[in-house]
């Protein structure tokens, strides 16, 4: 992040950990005099687990983190969950969505065996709904409901501030994989219905799901209005796009893989399985042979590589 973004007004009191992809972003919002701890929106992925617990010791020192919040629960964004609850006894809110899930931890609704990525259980304490206001650090967040992306995604909003946690529903140049359009579902429409609610606030800065804050919001605004653009036209791009997206990730997860192991990894993923049904039989007669396909793109395109008979991710 720039260093004027950095020391943004709307910041103060708040430290943003800019994480990559595997992780998404973190923020820490340290505890106002009368709150008996800080708050963590979001905590990243099982893999960077014991980092974000160095990260947070080392911003809060001998103070407690009191709660986390979860923004929507894709594996990137809750991975933590767990080490920091444990390491610190903080509660764990969620937006309600998915809450009996977590409860009773059922992967295959949680997505993450349906995408094939790994997530330690946890537990939920607390659950936050659209149109409630999370008070942390001496701020009102506004909860706003953000479909698209995720059906059950949230992001949230300080209008004192000027402060928006857009989650994946806006990142500087994009957002992220519509996934119910990739299981078959409509999603393209509720990733506009964001975009225009976004618009409607007085947003003076963005901190995304993933990327450095930013306060060119309409710019930003225009950017994802043209990829969705895009991909309503062509919604087998979106999915070859997605399909890319979730290949890539395992590699991040993984960091190697043997290529016969890579295969059957993918044709034991049922969104990849389900993807090459719907819009890559044309590409290929087979999921493995769809996998092999993308896999060599990825390559060429340095996303991966490839050494001897192992598939790497190319960081």
């Amino acid at each position: 992040m720039s260093a004027n973004v950095h020391d943004h007004p709307a910041l103060q009191g708040l430290r943003v950990f800019e994480r990559g992809w595997l992780s998404s972003n973190n923020i820490l919002v340290h505890a106002a005099p009368d709150e008996h701890g800080a708050t963590l929106i979001d905590s990243g992925h099982v893999n960077h687990a014991g980092q974000t617990l160095a990260l947070l010791r080392h911003a809060l020192g001998e103070a407690p983190l009191a709660r986390i919040v979860n923004t929507h629960l894709h594996s990137d964004h809750c991975g933590g969950n767990a080490t920091l609850a444990r390491a610190f006894g903080a509660t764990i809110t969620i937006p309600p969505g998915l809450a009996e899930a977590v409860r009773e931890w059922r992967a295959d609704a949680l997505s993450y065996d349906t995408t094939g990525q790994l997530c330690e259980r946890f537990e939920v304490h607390d659950t936050l709904h659209p149109g409630d206001v999370l008070e942390a650090g001496g701020r009102r967040f506004e909860v706003l409901h953000a479909p698209g992306h995720d059906p059950d995604s949230v992001m949230l909003f300080d209008a004192a501030h000027g402060l928006l946690v857009s989650a994946d529903a806006l990142w500087e140049h994009g957002f992220g994989v519509v996934f119910p359009e990739m299981d078959g579902e409509p999603g393209f429409d509720d990733v506009g219905a964001v975009l225009d609610a976004i618009e409607a606030l007085p947003v003076k800065l963005v901190v995304p799901g993933h990327g450095a804050p930013f306060t060119d919001v309409e710019a930003a605004l225009a950017r994802a209005r043209s990829r969705l653009a895009s991909f309503r036209a062509e919604p087998a791009r979106h999915a070859k796009h997605g399909v890319k997206v979730l290949i890539k990730y395992h590699l991040m997860e993984v960091r190697e893989q043997g290529e016969e192991a890579l295969m059957r990894w993918a044709v034991t993923t049922p969104l990849f399985t389900g993807v090459w049904d719907r819009h890559g039989r044309a590409q290929a007669g087979s999921a493995e042979g769809w996998c092999a396909l993308l896999v060599n793109e990825l390559v060429t395109s340095g996303a991966l590589q490839r050494r001897g008979s192992t598939i790497a991710d190319a960081a």
